[in-house]
């Protein structure tokens, strides 16, 4: 099998990238890593979704890889300062957590197909409101694996910090939209199904391997489900789906695994903003997953969201809802995010809530719709309003 020109960009900058501090490799034979990171103290926890905007320069140079005028390592000098310009942008924002900003990542759904042969690129395809699609591949023969795992985007962080590292990964659901209406000869559905689950796992798993510190499953394809069949049937299915995968890890290991939920955000647009959450959330509430990372900022009614959230959450799971809309180009004041925090806390319990963005800030790697400097403004003011809310509760560290 061919190399595909997007790992062999990584693979040349994890060659060059200077030694810096670092997390012991899972091997075969030896002791998985512990956590790596100390989180500091904050009374309510705040955690970013995962993706920044990509450097016009990284994006100009993945797109000339990707047209092979241009060599992997010549690249990836490109990729690694855009890499540990993020990094360090991220801790000054304050925020206890950070991500790579999947700065190397083609987007958030096909990172772990990128680059195989038993793909067609005509599959799915997703509109949005203001008219432009994205569109899957599809597959064409099987058996179905990941070419490259989401722990090595990990391992690749690691070097440029000491800080805790969210880790994102696709979920299963995304993936089964791969498989085709009509089948594939010698490779049934079923089958599909079971070697996806496997891949699933093993995702996850490497990154917990890996000291991730918590892993986020992204299921930003929950709320497109119920616009596609408003009985929720395809939902429920999806769920059920996500749960055989989350049912393959211990009860404590899923209170490090959490799942995000969004109408999508792509080029300042959505896919499925007009899904009634009341629609989503009773079915969404039934994954056996630790943690739920919730779009609210850009709700209309918020109030009645958390009402909703109030009933349906389970008592061992956190809430972390979005106080940051992404799409908005305005930055939030940190007085702005203070009062939303302070408006879930009427409805979730405050041991059980945290803060998040509504969405990545460039899920596609190619969405310039939003500057580095307005997302890293807008991650200051959740982290500063999350704290501004934890004193107005009597609950600062």
């Amino acid at each position: 099998m061919i190399q595909s020109d997007h790992d062999a960009l990584v693979e040349a900058h994890q060659r060059k990238r200077p030694a810096g501090p670092s997390t012991p490799s899972s091997r075969p034979g030896g002791a998985a890593p512990e956590r790596s990171g100390k989180l500091p103290l904050m009374s309510i926890p705040t955690e970013p979704i995962g993706s920044i905007p990509r450097p016009p320069e990284l994006i100009a140079a993945m797109g000339e890889v990707a047209a092979g005028r241009m060599a992997p390592e010549e690249a990836a000098s490109i990729a690694g300062e855009a890499l540990r310009d993020t990094i360090a942008r991220f801790e000054a924002t304050g925020s206890p957590v950070i991500t790579d900003g999947e700065q190397t990542k083609p987007s958030f759904a096909t990172y772990p197909i990128h680059g195989l042969d038993n793909l067609a690129p005509d599959g799915v395809t997703i509109p949005f409101a203001d008219g432009h699609t994205r569109q899957l591949p599809r597959l064409t023969a099987g058996p179905f694996r990941y070419r490259t795992r989401a722990a090595s985007y990990l391992e690749a962080a690691r070097r440029y910090t000491g800080r805790p590292l969210k880790q994102a990964v696709i979920s299963a659901s995304a993936l089964s939209l791969l498989y085709p209406a009509e089948g594939i000869a010698a490779y049934p559905r079923e089958e599909f199904l079971a070697d996806l689950v496997n891949e699933a796992e093993a995702d996850i798993r490497g990154c917990l391997e890996a000291g991730a510190w918590v892993v986020q499953i992204d299921f930003t394809e929950a709320r497109l489900a119920v616009k596609l069949d408003a009985s929720r049937g395809l939902l429920r299915q999806f769920v059920a789906l996500n749960n055989q995968v989350l049912a393959r890890f211990s009860a404590a290991e899923r209170q490090r695994i959490g799942v995000h939920t969004c109408p999508g955000g792509d080029q300042d647009s959505t896919h499925s903003a007009d899904v009634d959450y009341g629609d989503l959330l009773p079915d969404l509430f039934a994954l056996d997953a630790g943690r739920f990372y919730l779009q609210l900022a850009s709700e209309a009614d918020r109030r009645r969201v958390l009402g909703i959230i109030h009933r349906h959450a389970r008592p061992e799971q956190l809430v972390f809802v979005g106080v940051i809309d992404p799409i908005d180009p305005r930055v939030e004041t940190a007085e702005e995010v203070r009062d939303r925090v302070l408006e879930a806390a009427d409805f979730i319990p405050l041991e059980r809530l945290g803060t998040t963005d509504d969405c990545g800030f460039s899920p596609f790697g190619d969405d310039t719709s939003t500057g580095r400097d307005t997302a890293f403004a807008k991650i200051s003011a959740r982290v500063a309003g999350t704290q501004l809310a934890a004193r107005a509760l009597g609950v600062q560290s």
